[in-house]
């Protein structure tokens, strides 16, 4: 009798036990493993991408902002000039006789890896060459470090 009220007391029959084995949770450890494994790289290889799709926003942004320069002063500004022509008026040749007392742009800005755009005018793509130096900050470079240019980004 007192064995029956002990059973019926914690709803448990005997001889059954409740709760995972070793193998059990084992299996689900393996199947989270291979989750992670596959969804993983895709997530990294998103922020990678994102950083490519800003300068390449970045770089039309300042491409637009020397349409406008040239537009009101007939030419880019030199390579000596330098970016910073869209922000404040700049010395030297050649002079920006119509240049806007608000100026271009607010400031120029780092691409998304903390490095300078790179302004060369006249360029050998175009009327000038603007460009970031990628992921590796270095000239060149294939994948992710590769260069991004004005001119391959659609602009």
């Amino acid at each position: 009798m007192q064995r029956y009220l002990n059973d019926h007391h914690t709803g448990c029959k005997a001889g059954i036990q409740r709760g995972f084995t070793l193998i059990e949770i084992m299996v689900v450890m393996v199947i989270l493993g291979l989750l992670v494994a596959i969804v993983a790289p895709n997530i990294m290889g998103r922020s990678d991408q994102a950083r490519v799709t800003v300068a390449e926003t970045q770089l039309s942004n300042i491409a637009n902002a020397l349409d406008l320069y040239r537009l009101d002063n007939s030419h880019y500004p030199s390579t000596q000039q330098s970016l910073e022509a869209l922000v404040n008026k700049p010395a030297g040749t050649p002079e920006p006789k119509n240049w806007n007392s608000n100026g271009y742009m607010k400031s120029v800005p780092v691409d998304p890896w903390g490095n300078s755009y790179q302004y060369v005018s006249p360029g050998v793509d175009g009327p000038y060459d603007l460009y970031s130096l990628g992921s590796d900050g270095q000239e060149g470079g294939e994948g992710d470090a590769a260069d991004i240019n004005v001119w391959d980004a659609g602009t």
